[in-house]
């Protein structure tokens, strides 16, 4: 698979649609050739400590950012300069455990009402299972089986782009 568009949400809470960045990576023609990182207004909008131990994310970050419709718009137009039927499948999403993060995509969508579009999931974490069946699948070690160094995990856009380096080598 040479395009696809890596994606990864931080969540606020234990609630899926409580997404408070996203990170988004676009691979066309084998080559990373773009990105986009946001910070997003969570819905609900409180933090829980272990999410925030986690991403250390918390209110002060995400104040003044722009809730999910307004970031999310942003992040299509960009996403359709290079993908523009990627809402009828043109092109997979691929995530580091995509059931994760196409339910807060799908959680949030509900969350403000929208139709969620058909878009397609591949996850690098599965595919890592039949690559190396040994050992742990976490992002940060098969990131550094791929090459690359997950030194800022946790931050979305770094995530996002280890997930596209992942999926660049094995799918």
């Amino acid at each position: 698979m040479k395009d696809f568009v890596a994606i990864d949400f931080e969540t606020a809470n234990g609630q899926r649609s409580s997404v408070c960045s996203v990170g988004i990576v676009i691979v066309k023609d084998g080559e990373i050739v773009d990105n986009f990182y946001s910070l997003i207004k969570p819905r609900p909008n409180y933090y829980a400590w272990f999410c925030q131990e986690v991403h250390g994310l918390d209110y002060a970050d995400t104040d003044d950012a722009s809730e999910f419709p307004e970031v999310w718009s942003i992040a299509m137009q960009k996403i359709k300069e290079y993908f523009p039927f990627i809402e009828d499948g043109e092109v997979p999403f691929v995530a580091h455990n995509a059931p994760f993060d196409e339910g807060c995509l799908k959680a949030v969508f509900a969350a403000y009402e929208i139709k969620y579009p058909n878009f397609e999931f591949q996850c690098t974490c599965r595919k890592s299972r039949q690559v190396w069946p040994e050992g742990h699948h976490n992002l940060d070690i098969i990131a550094g089986y791929c090459g690359y160094d997950l030194t800022n995990h946790h931050h979305a856009l770094a995530d996002a782009e280890a997930c596209a380096v992942i999926g660049i080598k094995i799918l």
